[in-house]
């Protein structure tokens, strides 16, 4: 048998070990295909032979429908492991008042609390309920140390599907993101949102922001965005496919094997490599 450990692939450039801890923070308006991305970035690495964490961290929690894990709306949220959050911050989630553990004990929850199917390891984070978006509570709390340890701690590959926003990041974690990439589709929102979120991320000092173009019709689609969004690198682009949309509709996973799929995702991770 041919003994292939050795060889360099293009995706090597920087280094194995650069590939192999990559931190890649999906971002977008609702409904661009962000958590599609996200989906596919994990199948595409994970068929590098890499380990990775898919980071759910979008309110609406749907990445591991998009992998096919099996029975993904029986997954519970870490934000919602009340007995977890009273054992490592000292307070029930919901409690007003009084004092808790802001740097609380994470790091077994990646082995513990998580589901792993072929070579990915699925980390549902959930969402605070209650209060504003600067709501200082356990489960706030809870989960910001969870995602700090996620990028700064862990030596895995990491894809986090973020909201539209860039709520779940902070100054301490931004910096270890390896990048940014927001998704974008024809049409003024979405590029609005985009560059929204552009600000927002340079706000808390990550600038190394990418947008990758999605449900992509004709050349002229892909020409507005990039005429409408000059100031971003261009990573990537996708078409629209009904059988995502259709996959989407179904439940069924997301898929490298749709036509052109597998080469243009392996470009997008080729160039986040450099």
């Amino acid at each position: 048998m041919r003994n292939d450990r050795n060889k360099v692939t293009p995706w090597q450039n920087h280094g194995e070990l650069h590939v192999k801890q990559m931190k890649i923070a999906v971002s977008g308006k609702g409904g661009v295909g962000k958590t599609t991305l996200a989906a596919l970035l994990c199948l595409d690495l994970s068929n590098r032979g890499l380990q990775i964490l898919a980071v759910d961290a979008d309110p609406v929690a749907s990445l591991g429908a998009a992998l096919g894990f099996p029975e993904p709306e029986k997954i519970t949220p870490i934000s919602e492991m009340k007995d977890l959050i009273a054992e490592r911050t000292g307070a029930r989630p919901g409690s007003i008042g009084g004092y808790f553990k802001l740097n609380p004990r994470v790091e077994d929850i990646p082995e513990n609390f998580c589901r792993e199917q072929n070579g990915i390891r699925l980390v549902v984070m959930g969402t605070v309920k209650a209060g504003g978006a600067g709501c200082i509570c356990p489960e706030s709390a809870l989960l910001r140390a969870l995602l700090q340890h996620l990028i700064l701690e862990r030596n895995e590959a990491a894809v986090i599907d973020m909201e539209a926003g860039v709520e779940h990041l902070g100054r301490a974690t931004a910096g270890a993101v390896d990048r940014m990439l927001v998704v974008v589709e024809p049409g003024q929102r979405s590029l609005a949102a985009a560059r929204m979120i552009r600000k927002l991320a340079g706000d808390i000092g990550l600038f190394r922001v990418g947008i990758v173009a999605n449900k992509v019709r004709k050349e002229s689609d892909l020409e507005t965005i990039k005429t409408s969004l000059r100031e971003f690198e261009l990573l990537g682009w996708l078409p629209l496919d009904p059988a995502v949309i259709e996959a989407d509709l179904s439940g069924r996973p997301t898929s490298l094997d749709l036509p052109g799929f597998r080469d243009r995702v392996g470009s997008i991770v080729d160039k986040l490599g450099k």
